[in-house]
This record gives C-alpha cells, structure tokens and sequence, in this order.
C-alpha cells in the first residue's frame, strides 16, 4: 500500500530562532495526529537541517533537504553532498523543483546525476517535475512531462523506485494564485501512473507515491486529496503557517 505524505518546502525562509518556533508549533498542531500511512516531512534550508532533526526527535516528522550536488566531494564551492546529508541525519532530499530549474539553469540531464547520488547513498528522493503555462495552453503538457521523467528517470532500475516520491507541480500554478483544479491534477496523476506502468509494471506504478505541488491551502486540500491517484501534496507558502500546514495534513 503507498504511502499518504505532505511534505514541506520552506525554501529560503526561516533562521534559526524562526525554524525552532516553527516545528515546535507544528508538534503541538499535530499531537494526537494518527500517522499510520502517512508521512510528514519538513524541508527547512540547509543551515538549519541539523537543528531540525535534532528538533523533531522523538516525533513522526521527517526532515528533508531542499538539493544536494552529484559529486561525493570537491572544487564545488557552496554546495552540499549527499554524504553530509546523511552524516547530520537526513534521509530525503527534494531534488528538480521548478524554482531550481528556472533560477540555477538545473536539466533533466544534471537531475538524473542527482537523482542516482542521492540513492546510492541511501536517501529517499521528492524528484519535482511539470509544465509551464504556455506548456499547458499548447496541450503540450503530457508530452513534457514524459520528456521530464524519461530523461531524469527512466533509466533507473526498479528497485530505485522504493526510494522515489514523484511530485508533480504544474508551474503555473505555483505562486500564481492560480491552482491546478482536483480534476485536471488527477487527470496527470492518472497519466503518470500509466506511464510507470508501461516503462516498468503495473505492479511498481501502483507502488509510487504522486504528490501534487501547486498552491495547496487547507481549503482546497482535501478535494484535491481526495483523487485516487493523488497521494498527498508537496506544499510551498502554506508549510509556513503551522495552522495550515497541520490543516492540510489533516485533510489527508
């Protein structure tokens, strides 16, 4: 049975003092929450990765980080590898997200890299991928979508999807005010699973956890939730509100 989860990306927000606030809010919003099949993953900046797992000892919720570099060490001035990830305790990592892709040149090229390092040291992988506007309006969408997963990847072997979330965040709808309805996010959700199903087996397809990435706010939680092959959201502005954040966990 795959996994319900609702992960966090705090992207460039909260220091220290802000980020400790934050998960002790979040703990007390979810005290009592039955997790059962669901996960709970906060993704704070790197700065502050330590501190949060330190923080969320002793609770369900799972820290993740926003990027890692392909390369086990060297000449990579500002960048993070796997292997430190791992040696403060973290065990996902949110790789592909639209706004890496759009502000730090990142491909489907240099994301299938990140996407292999990231599993052979063991951590679990949100890959992110979708359509801009102009993507969507041409109907081009299901075919850069398929271009995304295929390039980043389809080349991995079927036991590297135990450690894959799929997140599917159309871009237009990030940021915008604008959001994805139920219909149309389970619509793409649908057409992921088959194409999972027919690049490796039903089987596996039915397996992966698809996250649903575009202005999910408590009140448009739980329809979106509700769609068969929608397994949860991958939530940027609303993770920051720990009221909404709980809310929309809640709604899972």
């Amino acid at each position: 049975m795959r996994k319900k989860i609702v992960a966090g990306n705090w992207k460039m927000n909260n220091n220290l003092n802000e980020t400790k606030k934050l998960i002790k809010e979040l703990k007390n919003e979810l005290k009592g929450f039955e997790f059962d099949n669901t996960r709970v993953i906060i993704a704070p900046s790197f700065v502050n990765l330590q501190q949060a797992v330190k923080k969320t000892e002793e609770t369900k919720i799972e820290v993740s980080a926003q990027n890692l570099h392909q390369a086990k060490n060297g000449a990579f001035t500002g960048e993070v590898s796997a292997e430190m990830l791992v040696d403060i305790g973290i065990d996902i990592v949110i790789l592909g997200h639209s706004e890496r892709r759009a502000y730090f040149n990142e491909t489907d090229e240099s994301l299938a890299l990140k996407v292999k390092t990231a599993i052979a040291n063991g951590l679990d992988v949100i890959f992110c991928f979708g359509e801009q506007l102009e993507d969507r309006t041409s109907e081009n969408h299901f075919k850069v979508v398929e271009e995304q997963l295929r390039n980043a990847l389809f080349g991995l072997s079927s036991e590297a999807y135990n450690n894959i979330i799929l997140a599917y965040e159309p871009v237009w709808a990030i940021g915008t005010g604008q959001t994805a309805t139920a219909d149309q996010a389970q619509e793409m959700h649908y057409f992921i699973r088959n194409l999972l199903a027919k690049e490796y087996n039903d089987a596996l397809a039915q397996e992966v956890s698809i996250l649903y990435g575009g202005s999910v706010k408590p009140n448009n939680a739980e329809e979106i939730f509700s769609k068969p092959d929608v397994d949860g959201g991958l939530i940027g502005g609303a993770s920051l509100k720990a009221e909404d954040f709980s809310a929309i966990v809640k709604s899972i």
